[in-house]
């Protein structure tokens, strides 16, 4: 039976599109399409219970994206030739996507929800990630799931001041701006990238570019579930009891109103609404507590959130006491682990991250091997959030994908400040020690401090900074938040983290919890942004101005030079035996990469004597003396036919000095002319044609002798070499008279 097949076509100009087919692929999910660029195709699928799980007051959603192998023609690397653990890369596809979508279900769906988006043909033109949104939201317009906000993502960059939807991997390597654009057709929902120092004003700019290209494709969609025609599914939402919640207001706003314009720390805050909630609960009976237990603690959140809010709108003031536009106390030290690279630490109120710099060859490189990306990092970022950090006891299950999400926006904040002539490959550490409030900006601007202790030249130091808002629908009012706490974060409408240097916006990352940011909004967060992370810049640089001129002595030097392929065989030795040894006896760690026929030698160590050693045996492994030229040797052996030297500029490399080369004179015994130790200079002559072995002479250097007055005199009459006419043609003389009869072979 032939499937019935929908499509619907994104044309992106430049001869590029976007089809979207539904129908013909995985037909018992709830929604599932095929989205294809080029030759690059995603499925997508989502699958939603039709009821909720008793007791869950929160939508359970699952987002998973995974790129197959086979879809690029490779085999998996590893012993077990099967797609295992995501990678990091797919796990930030994940939340990509995952940050647009759930803060646009239906408040009281609950339902446990599961998207799954796979890359099943891979085109080398083309990068998934920016079509897995797409592929998400056009799955559920297909099903029948309460999904009404349809939305898409799409990646912006800017090659020679020309904006492009969607680039290739080698646009993106040209482009000042790499950025991902979620939104629906009413308003941003999640912006995240990296940018070449640009300004707000040009961020503004490639935002609404992207969005413009959203609204293309959200239309696609939306005609796609008209043509589909499906209905959308009824379900049971919260229970709700306006009696209930008008108790608990009433017993708690007040409450809640006055301890949060107080001004207190975080965990004395915490302290103080947990009373106030514990005092609601006692208000209400056993039976109630037992009936609507679920419903009462969503009015408490509610009372909480609302009075929280309004102290901020009403009074202009925050939960620490702080103005909207007003930064927490700083401070910040550098150098202080003795033992590693380099250090610091950066605390900003409630917030403290320690960072680490570890520096190593190109060996330490992270390799990534993706269907859609090969390649290493020489310079990379991990970030680790310990549950300590907010005073909690949980079990350590791996690295979280906050974790994960965290890590690459601090990352990809600092990367281009390390210039590229970085001989070194750079690991950065942060170990968030508290939390309250972005620990990923805390983390970039320890990562900054500890980077320039560690003597690593970065072009500019970098801070980081995370905007909230908070907004009412009905009156209107809004105010911009800097510096925000985890309270207004949790509590707030949006999170908005940007970084940069004095000269421009570095990274970013905003995720929007409601409906209808209009850009006067983003343009007041950059803004107000910009001067709060000039402030933290300024604090960074009053503790260390600018990188150190030398990495820390007990931390590695490295030494990078380039030698002929014909020479790499050499010095590794059969069986690597010439290197290892070399490694061992100098205590440096030497690597070699082949490049262009070229041989990249990367030498690491903390002994500069050591370092040179090495040096050393690599100038006499490449050195090849050239024809004529004089060079200065040393005899290491004595022979009777001649003396083996050695030269002095490459030890090691050794040469015959044969006895008729040694004077003019006949010499009769090698010592009489030169001894063990000895050091001359002779002259190299090249490759003997009789011997095939290099010949160097000492005679060549000095005076010849004048001549013997009691040799006859030369006869004048004899006519020179070139007057006497060809010589005898020897093939023309007949057989020797020897026993073989002139025959050779014989």
């Amino acid at each position: 039976m032939i499937p019935n097949v929908t499509r619907e076509i994104i044309d992106l100009g430049d001869g590029r599109s976007i089809s979207i087919e539904t129908g013909k692929l995985a037909k018992q999910a709830d929604g599932s399409v095929v989205v294809q660029m080029g030759n690059a195709m995603l499925l997508a699928t989502v699958v939603s219970a039709k009821t909720a799980a008793p007791g869950i007051d929160f939508l359970p959603l699952t987002v998973d994206y995974r790129e197959k192998f086979a879809a690029a023609g490779r085999f998996p690397g590893g012993f077990f030739k099967r797609e295992a653990r995501p990678s990091d890369a797919e796990v930030l596809t994940m939340r990509l996507v995952d940050r647009v979508l759930r803060p646009l279900f239906p408040d009281d769906y609950h339902a446990e929800t599961q998207v799954m988006i796979q890359l099943m043909s891979h085109d080398e033109n083309v990068m998934p990630d920016a079509l897995a949104g797409l592929a998400a939201s056009a799955a559920l317009a297909v099903s029948d799931v309460p999904f009404h906000t349809l939305i898409s993502e799409v990646r912006v960059a800017r090659v020679d001041g020309k904006f492009i939807i969607n680039p290739s991997k080698e646009q993106l390597t040209q482009s000042d701006i790499d950025m991902m654009i979620g939104a629906s057709s009413d308003s941003i929902a999640m912006v995240e990238g990296e940018m070449k120092e640009i300004s707000e004003k040009e961020m503004v700019e490639a935002i609404k570019f992207a969005h413009d290209a959203i609204k293309l494709q959200i239309a696609a969609q939306e005609k796609m579930r008209a043509a589909i025609g499906k209905e959308i599914r009824e379900y049971e939402g919260e229970a709700n009891d306006a009696d209930i919640e008008k108790k608990v207001y009433d017993l708690s706003y007040d409450k809640y109103f006055a301890v949060a314009k107080e001004s207190s720390a975080k965990h004395e805050r915490s302290e103080k609404f947990s009373v106030i909630k514990e005092e609601i609960l006692a208000a209400f009976t056993e039976e109630e507590l037992v009936e609507h237990a679920d419903m009462i603690s969503k009015y408490i959140y509610k009372s909480q959130k609302e009075a929280v809010r309004n102290v901020i709108l009403d009074l202009g003031l925050r939960l620490d006491g702080r103005k909207t536009n007003e930064i927490r106390p700083i401070w910040c030290e550098v150098d202080y682990l003795p033992s590693v690279h380099g250090s610091s630490i950066f605390t900003r109120g409630e917030t403290q991250a320690l960072a680490t710099v570890t520096l190593g060859t190109s060996r330490e490189a992270n390799v990534i091997d993706l269907p859609s990306e090969q390649g290493e990092e020489r310079f990379y970022l991990h970030y680790n959030f310990p549950p300590f950090s907010t005073g909690e006891a949980k079990p350590l299950r791996g690295t979280s994908r906050r974790e994960v999400g965290h890590g690459n926006l601090a990352q990809r904040a600092l990367k281009n400040m390390i210039p590229a002539e970085n001989p070194y490959t750079v690991r950065v550490v942060s170990e968030v020690l508290e939390s309250n409030g972005s620990s990923s900006m805390a983390t970039v601007c320890a990562g900054t401090l500890a980077l320039m202790d560690a003597g690593v030249q970065i072009k500019k130091p970098v801070s980081g900074i995370a905007m909230g808002l908070i907004s009412d629908d009905k009156t209107g009012r809004w105010a911009v938040l800097s510096d925000i706490l985890g309270d207004e974060d949790h509590l707030g409408d949006m999170d908005f983290k940007v970084t940069g240097t004095a000269d421009g916006i570095t990274a970013c990352q905003m995720d929007i919890k409601i409906e209808g940011l209009n850009y006067e909004i983003m343009e007041q967060a950059l803004e107000q942004a910009r001067e709060g992370r000039l402030h933290i810049l300024g604090k960074l640089i009053e503790v260390i101005e600018q990188p150190r001129e030398t990495v820390k002595k007990h931390a590695p030097k490295i030494v990078k030079v380039t030698i002929p392929g014909a020479f790499i065989g050499a010095l590794i030795g059969p069986g690597g035996k010439v290197i290892q040894e070399l490694q061992k006896a100098t205590g440096t760690t030497i690597v070699i990469n082949e490049v262009d026929e070229q041989g990249e030698v990367e030498i690491l160590g903390t002994d500069p004597d050591g370092m040179q050693a090495v040096l050393n045996k690599i100038d006499s492994i490449i050195f090849k003396p050239q024809v004529g030229e004089t060079y200065e040797v040393k005899v290491v052996k004595m022979l009777d036919f001649g003396a083996v030297v050695e030269y002095t500029q490459a030890p090691g490399n050794e040469v015959l000095l044969h006895v008729s080369e040694l004077a003019w004179e006949r010499t009769e015994n090698v010592s009489d002319v030169v001894n063990m130790g000895d050091v001359f200079e002779v002259k190299y002559i090249g490759i003997d044609p009789k011997t095939r072995k290099e010949k160097v002479s000492r005679k060549a250097l000095l005076p010849r002798p004048p001549r013997d007055e009691n040799r006859p005199p030369r006869d004048e009459n004899r006519p020179p070499r070139d007057n006497r006419g060809p010589r005898p043609n020897r093939d023309n003389k007949g057989p020797r008279n020897n026993d073989n009869g002139g025959n050779k072979e014989a």
